[in-house]
């Protein structure tokens, strides 16, 4: 393959799209989780403080509380030790926040610290993929906590109160594991049985001819494998794998079936499955032991043979031309460091300029923007200034109530902690209108403020971190999001080849689980490629893309991933089609 990349003729600057922005989704399938969570991670250690008379500590508390948010797709083995990361990395934010607030008073300093702190949290979230809500709750507690008021002798303690609700978040987020010990695999499950019955409806002819219909057929193809993929990566998170583990293994196998052989799959047959993975009723059986088990095969034999073994074969794949750790994972991610350090710390100071005395509410706004893209960032800017306002509005009306004592306070915030997790799925602006007041709220834990000049502070931090983070984004351009495609192609390719010299041989020299390992890799390829193509094309000045040359590495990726499901499994491709 040659090593000379082709050059694309650049293409004008791109539109910022209007249509849609404020458009309301499906809301998430559990959305009701961390809204539940959030709101017994909260309301203990707040209730508690409420009682002992010292609700102006609460700040400290929601730094460990708000650790209820994540990892809530995650299996619960990998959850606790996600969970436990995000203690830590809040308390070592937190802990850098307070340090920096006892030793100077200088605004300018602390927003400088604030926004380092917010171009770490977006640099290592995008790094980890932790997933929602991402940087801004750590970028929100650190910069609140840079501007609390502070003494080194109280740093201890108030890390300590930290460290103690975040424990307290951490139970909780466990503890629905001791009711249904395996509801995140099953749910990834259903998402891929789903996923590939919408792509089966999506092949289905639209004439005679048997043509499969074209609209939205890539899509559906796409979403469909990465589904599978997200649902291999749950399963194989822990080593491992009782009776209901290996059903929910075979499910999937089935879902891979379906886009190996979707004109030969009854979609109605999948959603079934999918539909009864909900609640504690019994995993489907849909196949033999052994079925699986030539299907998984490479996960058995990297977890005995051990570390060793398990090297030689990934080396096998990958030995010939890897990434380097900077070009392959921490290359990509500076532009977006870059944009949120350069646009918080000008949203801080110019939010300092006009004279307001919560300038980290205009860097939190700023922090917020920063997605994969430019046209995501617009587009999530455009949600955070129109939540924002109607949230201003929503908290003149409650803030009478609120008023009535810190009880009322306390429990206005736990109901706006609940709605913006119930909303933010359905669209980002939506959760907004519950997150604005909440905040607004919490800064009178130390005391009753007069509303009109909270809401006016608020307004204007919101509209000067959203214009001015906005502009940062279009001044730190992501030139490089094109060379990545490439990158993302070559790996395909490597992938794909070494897949279907697996697939023609007779039998394989490296044992049973390598094609297994091939397809999976192959796969992964497919989805990272496709999620590298969406972030470039959404960049405001990028040379054109190789769109024609995307499609077909795909298309032949796609062939080749069903060619390694049929050489695997035959006896599962008939059992599919009787």
């Amino acid at each position: 393959m040659s090593s000379v990349r082709p050059r694309h003729r650049a293409t004008p600057v791109r539109r910022l799209p209007l249509a849609g922005v404020l458009r309301l989704n499906r809301p998430s399938d559990i959305w009701f989780k961390p809204a539940l969570s959030v709101v017994v991670a909260v309301g203990v250690p707040n209730l508690t403080l409420l009682a002992l008379g010292r609700l102006d500590l609460a700040l400290y508390s929601m730094a460990g509380s708000l650790c209820a948010l994540y990892a809530h797709n995650l299996p619960y083995a990998a959850r606790g030790r996600a969970l436990a990361r995000v203690v830590l990395g809040m308390l070592a934010s937190v802990a850098i926040a307070l340090v920096t607030a006892s030793l100077t008073s200088s605004a300018v300093v602390l927003v400088a610290v604030g926004a380092l702190l917010a171009a770490t949290h977006k640099a290592v979230s995008d790094l980890t993929r932790i997933g929602p809500p991402g940087p801004v709750i750590f970028t929100f507690i650190s910069s609140a906590s840079l501007f609390a008021p502070q003494t080194l002798g109280q740093v201890p303690g108030h890390l300590a109160l930290a460290a103690g609700a975040g424990a307290w978040a951490w139970l909780v987020g466990m503890a629905p594991g001791l009711v249904r010990p395996h509801g995140p695999e099953r749910r990834a499950t259903a998402r891929a049985l789903n996923a590939a019955a919408g792509y089966v409806d999506a092949y289905a002819p639209v004439s005679t001819s048997g043509v499969p219909g074209e609209a939205g057929h890539e899509l559906a193809r796409a979403a469909a494998a990465a589904a599978v993929h997200a649902a291999w990566q749950s399963l194989l998170a822990t080593g491992a794998r009782p009776g209901p583990r290996r059903a929910l293994e075979q499910l999937v196998v089935r879902a891979e079936v379906a886009l190996a052989a979707p004109a030969d799959t009854d979609p109605a047959r999948l959603r079934s499955w999918a539909r009864d993975l909900r609640g504690t009723n019994p995993v489907p059986r849909v196949a033999s032991g052994r079925d699986a088990d030539e299907l998984l095969g490479v996960e058995v034999e990297l977890r005995e043979a051990g570390p060793a073994s398990g090297k030689s074969v990934r080396n096998r794949w990958s030995g010939r031309r890897g990434l380097r750790w900077w070009s392959g994972r921490l290359g990509p991610l500076l532009p977006l460091a870059l944009r949120t350090a350069l646009g918080c710390a000008l949203a801080g100071y110019v939010s300092l300029a006009l004279g307001v005395g919560r300038p980290y509410w205009a860097l939190v706004t700023a922090a917020s923007l920063y997605q994969a893209n430019l046209t995501l960032t617009w587009s999530r800017g455009v949600q955070r200034v129109v939540g924002n306002l109607v949230g201003v509005l929503l908290f003149a009306a409650v803030a009478p109530l609120a008023h009535l004592g810190p009880t009322a306070l306390v429990l206005c915030c736990l109901a706006f902690n609940f709605g913006a997790e119930a909303l933010i799925t359905r669209n980002y602006w939506l959760g907004s209108i519950c997150v604005t007041p909440m905040a607004l709220l919490i800064t009178e834990f130390t005391g009753f403020q007069e509303p009109g000049a909270l809401m006016t502070d608020r307004v204007v931090d919101t509209l000067v971190g959203a214009v001015v983070g906005f502009v940062a984004a279009v001044a730190v351009t992501n030139r490089r999001a094109g060379d990545r495609i490439e990158d993302a192609l070559d790996t395909l390719e490597q992938a794909r080849e070494h897949a279907a010299r697996l697939t023609a041989a007779e039998r394989s020299p490296s044992g049973p689980g390598a094609l297994d390992a091939a397809r999976r890799r192959l796969a992964a390829a497919l989805v990272e490629l496709r999620a590298t193509v969406d972030a470039a094309a959404g960049e405001w000045w990028q040379r054109a893309l190789p769109q024609e040359r995307v499609m077909l590495a795909e298309q032949a990726g796609h062939r080749t991933l069903a060619a390694t499901v049929r050489r695997q499994g035959p006896h599962v491709l008939e059992d599919a089609e009787a």
